[in-house]
């Protein structure tokens, strides 16, 4: 096959504590962190979950397992990078990402292009291979009362020669 795509979605809520929130792999200040065995970098692991969807292998939970003491703490950059030599071993190379960030708070918009280059720099690609939007629930449900954020995911891979 020539084309694979995926799809990851994820979804946190925030922790009661005052972990960090990273989302792509960047520091986001003066927000409280999600709860999460990881860092909890939901952009990412639904980037995670597309990429291995679209190379049917699964989830991030049945490589990187939140029962697993090794990964308590990691950085999502991690996951990212391992499972990006899974795609560019089995052929593919990243056409375009598409992500939407559902959140009330933080605001995502002050953030993407460094998000962009982050994940970009993480995957071997061009910036201009993601793209990052954001939306707000209008207070609807959990999220609209700030209590998570949660990330939808697409990518598009193609077998390179």
């Amino acid at each position: 096959m020539a084309i694979r795509i995926g799809q990851g979605l994820d979804i946190h809520p925030f922790a009661k504590d005052d972990r960090p929130l990273y989302l792509g792999g960047v520091l986001i200040p003066n927000h409280v962190g999600l709860e999460g065995h990881s860092d909890a970098d939901a952009l990412i692991h639904a980037i995670c979950d597309a990429l291995l969807g679209a190379l049917n292998l699964g989830d991030i939970g049945q490589h990187f397992p939140d029962t697993d003491p090794t990964f308590k703490g990691q950085r999502s950059t991690y996951f990212l990078e391992t499972i990006m030599g899974k795609v560019r071993a089995r052929g593919f190379g990243l056409t375009n990402l598409d992500a939407t960030i559902l959140t009330e708070a933080p605001r995502i918009k002050p953030h993407v292009e460094i998000m962009q280059t982050s994940l970009a720099k993480c995957m071997q690609v061009s910036p201009e291979q993601i793209s990052l939007k954001a939306t707000r629930p209008e207070k609807l449900g959990s999220l609209g009362r700030k209590e998570g954020l949660l990330v939808m995911c697409v990518v598009l891979l193609e077998a390179v020669s």
